[in-house]
């Protein structure tokens, strides 16, 4: 992972989500990327003006929190992204063009007000995102490290395709990865496919020397148990498809996603099927 952007609207939670991917930047050794995006809409001549303004005040802000964080991570580029239009698109075409590893968002979670943007368009930059999306509340205190991974598996072709993905982060951080199969059906013979990518898993994760842990869970509710086991278990990062699937099997896919995003307290990453990613 070469390259981090990071979405910025200026409040809390935006501030926080910046804080936590320079802790990513520093171990990656990774540029760090700022994008806004001018989300208003005007006609009118003097309306164009005060939003010419606007993007300059911004600016200037941005020039602040570059020389801020300049002087705590000596080396590390950062680059400045002013655009305009809709955020979640204009957001997804800057990580394309400077062809982003990693994207970084702060939410509001579901009690927050969403009196900025991005606790409206988290969700949607998720899912138009050309890859792997972190998302973060301002309250969660994270460590200087990433300790712990959580993984859930479940019983969808595309719960296999995070593994490339958080095998290299794991590497990075020397993490260890706690593979979880989560059962929410007596149906056996989606039982034994949970089962199998779980030994699917370990395989993968011993080939590349990651350590591991595996656990088990008949639930009722996948993202509220996933939450409960997280917090249990002391767990630094969530790792999720994101994928709108066809399959009623896939339970991370569609409103599961989107309900672990809204109500996990700890940071949340987003990955799409059918993509090898690799740091």
């Amino acid at each position: 992972m070469k390259t981090i952007l990071v979405a910025i609207d200026f409040s809390k939670n935006a501030e926080h989500a910046l804080r936590y991917a320079f802790l990513f930047a520093e171990k990656l050794d990774a540029a760090v990327n700022l994008i806004w995006v001018d989300n208003t809409i005007s006609d009118e001549t003097v309306l164009d003006t005060i939003e010419g303004e606007l993007r300059i005040e911004k600016k200037e802000y941005f020039d602040n929190i570059i020389q801020d964080y300049k002087s705590k991570f000596s080396g590390k580029k950062i680059e400045v992204i002013l655009r305009k239009g809709r955020v979640y698109q204009e957001i997804a075409k800057a990580a394309r063009h400077i062809q982003a590893d990693i994207i970084f968002a702060g939410t509001h979670g579901v009690s927050g007000f969403e009196q900025h943007w991005i606790g409206s368009n988290t969700y949607r930059i998720v899912t138009q995102a050309p890859c792997p999306v972190v998302t973060i509340r301002s309250s969660y205190d994270f460590k200087p490290g990433i300790r712990k991974i959580l993984l859930p598996l479940d019983s969808s072709l595309e719960t296999k395709q995070k593994l490339p993905f958080i095998c290299d982060l794991a590497t990075k951080f020397a993490a260890t990865v706690h593979l979880l199969e989560v059962y929410n059906t007596t149906i056996s013979v989606i039982r034994k496919r949970i089962e199998k990518f779980g030994i699917e898993a370990v395989a993968c994760l011993k080939e590349n020397g990651v350590d591991h842990k595996i656990g088990k869970i008949d639930v009722k509710n996948v993202a509220a148990s996933i939450i409960d086991y997280s917090l249990e278990n002391d767990i630094d990062l969530i790792a999720i498809m994101t994928d709108q699937g066809m399959t009623t099997a896939n339970k991370f896919l569609g409103p599961y996603s989107q309900q672990l995003i809204n109500n996990s307290t700890i940071p949340v990453v987003s990955v799409r099927s059918k993509e090898q990613y690799k740091i």
